[in-house]
């Protein structure tokens, strides 16, 4: 992708997604915060054996074959908003278990998990053929009052050959080097960061918000160098050359010090425009230190009529 006024417009969604995020100025977590871990003692076991049952799916339908899990764990009603498929549990499994037969060296490497309220978030490494790349997948799961899981959502990326900045699409390079998510006493700090810059510089068009990223920004989207050099430029000049550019964030997900927005990017009124799903992390001090993102391309049809979102 080259970042110059020619960019197509059908890639401008991936190009503000993948160069994003900073913040707005904001203080460090404090004491007070952590008292929204003792507001419900139930909560973090409901939420941990949501992300359980989630990557329990993913795994023993995927790697295995075993559809089993899908009477354990999700609706019959299941609502699908993957073009690909209808809705209901029937068509999943008429999916993945042919699909596990003609790929028996499928591996879902599932890289982090998030889980807030009713949703789970899995970023994952997808290879049907050991030795290939892949995709990059991300999956949202939303699950009911008794705990199955009613609704779905993805998006999903081919893994290029290269990368620019050095960084594959999953691995974490900021301190401390690791793919779970902090302590849930963050998650409030952490989510008000994120989703206060997102609005500020794709809702508001306010450049200047880029200032606020932290100097050693670490960027996994393959397109876009670490950094901040260049930055407001490069928005300032995206935003002339697409003025009715419109970005409608859907949902939110975080925990801890990580936070995912899954959002519509739309170039202009006829423009199917393209799901994307970033997710973040935010240091102590409240700067952004870490971006990862998938982005795909809206299709003309569905096989539902639930759309991607």
């Amino acid at each position: 992708m080259r970042l110059t006024t020619a960019t197509p417009a059908k890639t401008v969604a991936a190009v503000l997604a993948a160069a994003t995020l900073g913040v707005m100025a904001a203080p460090a977590p404090v004491a007070a915060a952590s008292s929204a871990a003792f507001v419900q003692p139930s909560l973090p076991s409901v939420l941990d054996r949501h992300k359980a049952i989630a990557a329990d799916v993913l795994k023993r339908l995927f790697e295995h074959g075993d559809a089993s899990v899908v009477d354990r764990y999700i609706r019959p009603d299941y609502i699908q908003h993957n073009p690909l498929a209808p809705n209901g549990t029937a068509a999943l499994k008429a999916f993945a278990v042919p699909l596990v037969k003609q790929f028996p060296g499928l591996k879902y490497d599932i890289k982090r998990v998030l889980a807030e309220g009713d949703l789970v978030l899995v970023h994952s490494n997808l290879v049907l053929v050991p030795g290939t790349r892949g995709t990059a997948v991300v999956d949202i799961f939303r699950f009911d009052r008794d705990g199955r899981i009613a609704e779905h959502w993805d998006t999903v990326q081919n893994v290029p050959d290269t990368s620019v900045n050095g960084n594959d699409m999953f691995s974490t390079v900021s301190l401390p080097r690791t793919n779970q998510p902090g302590p849930r006493w963050w998650t409030p700090f952490s989510e008000q960061i994120v989703t206060g810059y997102f609005d500020r510089l794709l809702v508001g068009k306010d450049t200047g918000a880029v200032a606020a990223l932290a100097p050693e920004y670490h960027q996994h989207n393959p397109a876009i160098p670490n950094g901040t050099a260049g930055l407001a430029e490069l928005f300032a000049g995206l935003f002339r050359q697409f003025p009715n550019l419109t970005v409608e964030r859907k949902r939110v997900i975080a925990e801890g010090d990580l936070v995912a927005i899954h959002a519509h990017y739309r170039t202009g009124p006829d423009d199917r425009g393209q799901s994307v799903v970033d997710i973040f992390r935010v240091r102590a001090d409240g700067k952004i230190v870490e971006h990862w993102d998938v982005v795909q391309d809206v299709p003309e049809t569905s096989a539902n009529d639930n759309t991607m979102f």
